[in-house]
């Protein structure tokens, strides 16, 4: 049996394997997509993020509990940062989820940004895939939790988290960079800690002036604590809310056409300049462009317009 197939036939083993290949971009593992992406389509995908120290983890963890405890089926994908420098990372996540470690129910895949931006890996929209296909119910994506850039969450999830925590500084960071128009719900987590209430205020007024259309979703700004699970309940009910209202607005099926529209468009500029790269370095032409920039006797501007207009093939 291929590894897809063996995925397909509920191998927890098989499934790791196929994420690692994955992860390091084998060729062989574009295959096992293909047969897998049929299968895909079923999972509610939640994506949570927001700022270092949250406790974006703490609260996944709790979320996972509280899905467990519904019987369902549930996988973590935990995006760690990447060092710019050696190119490893620390992939912690799976120390604070270590209790489902033994649950047959749960499967947490962690995995390094690799020089990505917008908060996620390149491998990210495959591995969810995978997931998808070996039955998992619910998927939860927690992002690198590196600053307010992190948007690619939108095109992968279906319901997005934004976490804050009260005391990391000035209020108005919470409404730069699309920060307040990517979430579908807001998390006030540490709740217990001075000036919850306020940052949860003037969250909740700062939503309240976006106008919402009256047929849509209108988020609204829930507190935790994630260490001890208070709060959790009432958050997974909104979870819930907001999977019932994608489903009866339609706006589920345009999620997956945007998700899906993107992955093709992701697959394909990656493949086109592992193409086109691949033929330049090979015949020498990459090396003449670089020699060429350096005594000027072109620009990268001129020496792109030739690689695509297929000169530099030839």
């Amino acid at each position: 049996m291929t590894l897809a197939e063996r995925v397909l036939d509920g191998d927890i083993r098989a499934a790791a394997r196929l994420m690692r290949d994955i992860d390091d971009r084998f060729k062989s593992a574009i295959e096992e997509l293909k047969t897998l992406y049929p299968h895909t389509g079923n999972a509610y995908i939640i994506g949570i993020t927001g700022p270092p120290g949250a406790g974006k983890s703490t609260l996944v963890d709790q979320i996972v509990s509280a899905y467990r405890k519904k019987d369902l089926l549930v996988g973590v994908v935990a995006i760690d940062p990447t060092s710019p420098f050696s190119g490893g990372a620390i992939l912690g996540d799976r120390i604070r989820m270590n209790r489902h470690a033994d649950d047959a129910g749960v499967f947490i895949r962690s995995l390094a940004t690799r020089g990505a931006l917008g908060g996620l890996s390149r491998s990210t929209t495959d591995v969810v895939n995978v997931m998808d296909a070996m039955g998992m119910d619910v998927i939860v994506i927690e992002t690198v939790g590196v600053g307010q850039d992190e948007v690619d969450i939108v095109s992968t999830a279906h319901t997005t988290v934004v976490v804050m925590v009260p005391g990391l500084g000035d209020d108005i960071q919470a409404i730069k960079a699309g920060i307040l128009e990517i979430g579908d719900v807001f998390v006030v987590n540490k709740a217990d800690r001075d000036g919850a209430e306020r940052t949860a205020r003037e969250l909740t007024t700062m939503l309240e002036m976006k106008h919402p259309d009256a047929d849509g979703w209108a988020p609204r700004v829930l507190q935790t604590e994630g260490a001890r699970g208070v709060g959790i309940e009432e958050l997974v009910q909104e979870f819930d809310a907001h999977h019932i209202y994608l489903k009866e607005s339609g706006a589920l099926q345009r999620l997956t056409e945007e998700r899906n529209a993107k992955l093709f468009a992701d697959t394909l500029r990656e493949e086109l300049f592992e193409t086109v790269f691949g033929a330049i370095k090979g015949n020498g032409k990459y090396d003449q462009i670089v020699a060429g920039m350096r005594d000027k006797s072109i620009d990268p501007y001129s020496a792109v317009q030739e690689v695509m207009a297929g000169r530099a093939f030839s």
